[in-house]
């Protein structure tokens, strides 16, 4: 059972809000409660350190959750954050989880729901690193072994003080976006926020939005004036995972940005200045898409300003070892079973022969299985 908390609790529906209230304060939480985003943003303001855990509903009017959730990300506020809609809409899950969002709930959720998340939510961000955060199983280009990987660390080293883009080459599962939260937190944008966002993963209709936010009435169903993330990312560092599938219809905007260093919400007239990092990650072969008529040759030449080539986990087999044993351990932890010592010799040979084509991702994976 969970110590008593503070919670901010955010929903438009008065009857919703009661609700939950009434569930966390029989367990003996505080809870102070806000009717819209703009109105929780305020109470955060007011005192960062003051709560524990925040649990807001997505669809509300003036500032949605999500765009809550990313504000508080730029405010750098780490608390642990739990979205919850009536909609259940599973785009909606995914994003916020992508964003850093620690469990989604659909409505109607029942006690045991809420305070199950509750509760992971909070022992989770207990057992967070203060700095980037970073899965246990992950061995840091710095920590390796392998001589690939202390090549790599050494590009990184060099390239993370500057303010230089870069593209973020490697197979699937390498664990790109580790790297591009490495060069971030060695870089004087640091103490900014880090965002992510999978190009792949969102619609194409909807990717120019998400980037660049859009004003009200923009378009059928904008009924508020939305935070893209060039803005919620301002003072820190913008990941574009898997950059190849970019429609054609953005690069040309994206190029822009990287030139110009500004951009405009779509639906407004109005230049936004730019003060964020870009980075790219990619697992296909852009040159190729260049060839096949699918990317921008003059987008690629402004990415690749430095190429950092990750390798794949059976070209660097010195540290699977060491992942395999972060990843026992961060399994054992999250479904709270007791901690496994090790593996048998027999067992590492088979770690260590296997060739991986999923990468660390198929070996972290594994180890939960």
């Amino acid at each position: 059972m969970l110590k008593p908390l503070c919670i901010l609790l955010v929903d438009d529906d008065p009857q919703g809000l009661q609700g939950a209230r009434r569930i966390l304060e029989a367990e003996g939480h505080e809870v102070v409660t806000a009717g819209d985003g703009e109105r929780a943003l305020e109470i955060v303001r007011a005192d960062e350190s003051r709560f524990d855990a925040v649990i807001t509903d997505v669809r509300m009017p003036r500032m949605t959750g999500l765009e809550f959730f990313k504000a508080l990300s730029v405010l750098s506020c780490r608390v642990p954050v739990i979205l919850m809609t009536a909609y259940g809409r599973l785009d909606e899950a995914v994003w916020a989880m992508k964003l850093g969002a620690v469990d989604f709930l659909s409505k109607p959720f029942k006690r045991k729901q809420l305070l199950d998340a509750l509760e992971v939510a909070v022992s989770r961000s207990r057992h967070a690193p203060r700095s980037t955060p970073e899965p246990a199983g992950r061995v840091g280009a710095g920590q390796s072994t392998s001589p690939a990987m202390k090549r790599l660390q050494a590009q990184i080293e060099q390239v993370a003080p500057t303010a230089a883009t870069c593209l973020i080459q490697g197979e699937s599962g390498v664990g790109k976006e580790r790297i591009a939260r490495e060069i971030h937190a060695l870089s004087p944008r640091a103490s900014g926020p880090f965002i992510g966002i999978n190009c792949a993963a969102i619609p194409e209709n909807l990717l120019e939005s998400e980037l660049f936010g859009h004003e009200k009435g923009a378009f059928t169903g904008a009924q508020a004036r939305k935070v893209g993330l060039f803005e919620a990312a301002s003072g820190g560092t913008l990941l574009l995972d898997e950059i190849g599938d970019m429609p054609l219809s953005l690069q040309s905007k994206l190029l822009r940005v990287l030139q110009e260093g500004e951009y405009r919400r779509v639906g407004s007239v109005e230049t936004v200045r730019a003060d964020v990092r870009v980075l790219a990650a990619t697992h296909q072969d852009l040159r190729s898409r260049v060839a096949s008529g699918h990317f921008r040759q003059d987008l690629l030449y402004r990415l690749e300003v430095i190429v950092l080539d990750v390798p794949a986990l059976r070209q660097r087999r010195e540290d699977i070892a060491a992942l395999a044993s972060g990843f026992l351990r961060d399994a054992c932890d999250r479904h709270a079973k007791p901690l496994i010592s090790g593996f048998s010799a027999d067992a590492l040979d088979l770690l260590t022969g296997h060739a991986w084509p999923g990468n660390i991702r198929e070996l972290q994976n594994a180890i939960e299985r």
